[in-house]
């Protein structure tokens, strides 16, 4: 065993200087919350949080003020570090999407109190399995999807109580490993965002359980304006610091680190697209930056509003930025969210909709893998079927694209497949896991694979 311990975290070390980094991230988070409101003002607003529903789309800004809400993702930030060192969680590209979708998320969903009983969840099917918790750290993570259930039942909305909510969190955390990785196979890597349309099915379970119970959850639209100056300047900063690090601070010439972005720029960005292990820390930081700065561009040139939830998207899409997502594959998938609002009865300046140009870009392998005209008719197709989606699910599945994104993905893969391209790549369950367990480096793929 202590062989094995030792072996262990000398594979894990490769990147685990990444965790420095992580803590200013979170610290940088905290400043911008103590930078945009008092003290008093924050501590207050965390309680509202706590207390707050927190169903499909309650922005944290607009219920608690932009102090708290920033605060409140610090602290979720936090405890997300820890649980991935505590639970020495070996550190890759998925990391940075782990830690980029809870800070996304923590400002219109999660809470530093309701994430806690599916994190436990988690825990238990570790220990009922007796593996390692490192191996499923992250999934416990991406699976607080979920947390508004927990609120839900806990705040008494009809049916439950505290440990009610602690129980159906507690449930919620330990079937998600088993759950995600069947999901993974079925989506054939074309879905970015799998554990969310794993959670999808899990809520389409938990909503009429806890309606027949006598609960009678419904869907919210709390949407803050406004804050488009104070969100676009820390935005901008925060992603023109990360391509400067990429060019200038990550140890390699800038031509190189230029020229490894070039090549990553030509990856189709199927799952499992591990950046960081595939081409360094240098392209990613400029990946990460570049992306950002799209999403910002994509809400503000749309008429869009900056706040909670399209802030937390595109945090999101920076954190995949390790993972999949890259300029050349997600632009075509939003330039489909562009054309539906051409032809359809919405604008883009609906709030799912404005969602929806960020979160589509879950589908940004459609567009890398197969090419652009067919990533055009996955934002098109999802731009619609994401505003449905929620309904059914009362908003209690936080990563209501991802749902959307899973459903797409595994009606259209076949089709393109067997009618257009031919090209029928398959999943094994070394796929799923190697993301988890590994942090080796590996060879690119030749583009256009």
């Amino acid at each position: 065993m202590g062989f094995f311990h030792s072996l262990h975290r000398e594979r894990s070390a490769r990147y685990d200087k990444m965790y420095p980094y992580l803590w200013v991230y979170a610290g940088l988070l905290l400043l911008a919350g103590l930078w945009m409101d008092s003290p008093g003002r924050i501590l207050r607003g965390l309680y509202t949080i706590v207390t707050t529903e927190d169903a499909l789309i309650t922005d944290y800004v607009l219920v608690a003020g932009p102090g708290a809400a920033l605060v409140n993702s610090a602290i979720v930030t936090a405890i997300s570090i820890c649980v991935l060192y505590f639970a020495r969680d070996v550190l890759n590209g998925k990391t940075l999407v782990e830690v980029g979708l809870m800070s996304g998320f923590s400002l219109f969903g999660k809470n530093f109190v309701n994430i806690w009983p599916i994190l436990l969840g988690t825990w238990l099917y570790a220990r009922v399995k007796r593996e390692p918790l490192g191996g499923y750290a992250g999934i416990s993570l991406m699976a607080t999807a979920l947390a508004p259930i927990v609120s839900y039942i806990a705040l008494d909305n009809g049916w439950g109580g505290p440990l009610e909510g602690l129980a159906v969190g507690v449930v919620i955390g330990f079937i998600m490993p088993a759950l995600s990785s069947y999901t993974y196979r079925i989506q054939n890597g074309m879905n970015l965002y799998n554990v969310g349309f794993a959670c999808g099915l899990v809520a389409l379970v938990c909503v009429p359980l806890m309606a027949s119970l006598g609960a009678d959850p419904t869907t919210h639209y709390r949407w803050a304006k406004g804050y488009d100056l104070e969100f676009g300047v820390m935005l901008a900063m925060l992603c023109v610091l990360l391509i400067l690090g990429g060019l200038l601070f990550a140890q390699k010439p800038v031509w190189a680190a230029w020229a490894g972005y070039r090549r990553l720029l030509q990856t189709s960005g199927r799952s499992p697209s591990d950046y960081l292990r595939m081409f360094g820390p240098a392209p990613v930081l400029i990946n990460t930056g570049v992306n950002g700065l799209i999403g910002t561009a994509c809400i503000l040139l749309s008429g869009g509003d900056l706040n909670g939830p399209t802030v937390g998207g595109i945090l999101t899409i920076m954190g995949f930025s390790a993972f999949g997502k890259h300029a050349c594959n997600i632009l075509p998938v939003m330039a489909g969210v562009a054309l539906g609002s051409v032809v359809m009865d919405w604008s883009l300046t609906d709030s799912a909709v404005q969602l929806a140009c960020l979160f589509c870009t879950t589908l940004a392998p459609v567009s890398g893998y197969f090419g652009w005209p067919y990533g055009v008719m996955a934002g098109f197709l999802h731009s619609s079927v994401v505003l449905y989606t929620g309904s059914p699910v009362a908003g209690m599945n936080l990563y209501n694209n991802g749902f959307s994104g899973g459903l797409i993905a595994i009606v259209l893969y076949p089709l393109i497949t067997d009618i257009a391209r031919r090209r029928k790549p398959v999943l094994q369950d070394e796929d799923y896991f190697d993301e988890l367990e590994h942090d080796d480096p590996v060879v690119p793929p030749e583009p256009g694979e």
